[in-house]
């Protein structure tokens, strides 16, 4: 599942860039002022959650915050040691911004701040606060996003122009985290052993690396 669910938007990626390049490089662009909001597409296909962005457009900087609630980490979404545990994770929210410099009309480079929270639990069981293995463990990254911004209506005169297809490839690495030791001990009631949670990072299968498609519209505002 978790090679399957890279090469969909790992090809998706791909396309949208490619008709990106084709599209016309107006120089007007430099001096856009305008808004967008998307939607997320792995988290509700791979995570079962939710997550939201709204974007501001100004002239060549752009400015972003991303909310996501509820995404689940199933035994496909975590690395295998926690598999062989049998725990998997529930993350209740992840939210920051970011600061970016358009490069060009449909693509940019972000520095982001992220703050994110873990919840694990044994695989089958009900995801209450008595069943935590952990207490809210807060994880902070800083990390960077490169973004694209497509439009692929933009040349219409209708109200097809505004819908936005936003690829991002981003690289986010946790730098602070509650586990002290970058790991947190437990007495694992299936495996009868003392184990270890290992400090995530926020892509799937915990690593650093985040590829994802958002889909939403675009406003742009007059100059």
């Amino acid at each position: 599942m978790k090679t399957r669910i890279y090469s969909v938007l790992l090809l998706i990626f791909i396309i949208s860039i490619s008709a990106s390049l084709n599209a016309q490089d107006a120089e007007s662009w430099k001096t856009e002022k305008g808004f967008a909001l998307v939607f997320g597409l792995s988290q509700p296909i791979a995570l079962n959650g939710f997550n939201a962005e709204i974007n501001y457009i100004h002239n060549r900087y752009i400015f972003g915050y991303s909310h996501g609630v509820s995404l689940d980490f199933g035994t496909d979404l975590v690395p295998d040691y926690l598999e062989d545990q049998g725990v998997i994770a529930h993350m209740p929210f992840s939210a920051g911004f970011g600061i970016g410099y358009r490069l060009y009309e449909w693509l940019n480079l972000r520095i982001e701040p992220k703050w994110h929270r873990f919840d694990f639990y044994y695989i089958d069981e009900a995801q209450i606060s008595d069943n935590r293995i952990t207490s809210d463990a807060n994880n902070i990254s800083i990390g960077i996003g490169l973004y694209g911004l497509f439009k692929p209506f933009s040349n219409l005169d209708n109200a097809l122009q505004g819908i936005t297809i936003a690829p991002s490839l981003r690289f986010w690495p946790t730098i602070i985290s509650d586990f002290e030791g970058r790991a947190y001990s437990y007495q694992n009631k299936f495996t009868d052993q003392t184990e270890e949670i290992k400090t995530p990072h926020t892509g799937i299968n915990f690593t650093p690396f985040i590829l994802n498609i958002s889909v939403g519209y675009s406003f742009r505002m007059r100059n």
